[in-house]
């Protein structure tokens, strides 16, 4: 399977141990940025791998201070369901239930943490019960009426 990741200057060391440790699963995965711990912009990061999402990669890993600002630039790319998530259950749920092809995480979850929310995103299907089916649907077929 094919993964992305990306992160601000707060997610790049997060970033890296994700990588060693994803290749080390068997996953290819792809770096889109940042390359350094120097102060940048989120949107940049976010909106790189959200646009390989169903071109170069099936599923996306997002990292930031808090995980809030990725998810919320990530979700304005048509396409994406991205996830703001903290513990196990939410990443299996965000799968299972949400069909989340993008997860957002903080950096200050830690290393073992990261790794095992992540392992869990990427190891959980989509259940395809007609509730979740019919509930997403409605999500991505709302438009503003403004």
């Amino acid at each position: 399977m094919k993964i992305g990741i990306a992160s601000d200057h707060r997610g790049f060391k997060i970033k890296g141990i994700l990588i060693n440790y994803l290749t080390k699963l068997g996953y290819e995965v792809f770096d889109y940025g940042t390359d350094s711990s120097e102060s940048t912009d989120y949107p940049i990061y976010a909106f790189k791998l959200c646009e390989g999402i169903n071109n170069d990669i099936e599923l996306g890993i997002l990292i930031c201070g808090t995980g809030i600002g990725m998810c919320i630039a990530a979700n304005k790319v048509k396409g994406i369901r991205c996830a703001k998530v903290s513990n196990l259950k939410e990443a299996k749920l965000s799968r299972e239930h949400n069909n989340a092809n993008v997860i957002a995480i903080s950096e200050s979850l830690g290393k073992r943490k990261s790794k095992k929310i992540v392992k869990t995103f990427l190891e959980t299907d989509f259940s395809n019960l007609e509730k979740h089916v019919r509930r997403n649907k409605m999500v991505d077929d709302y438009v503003t009426k403004l």
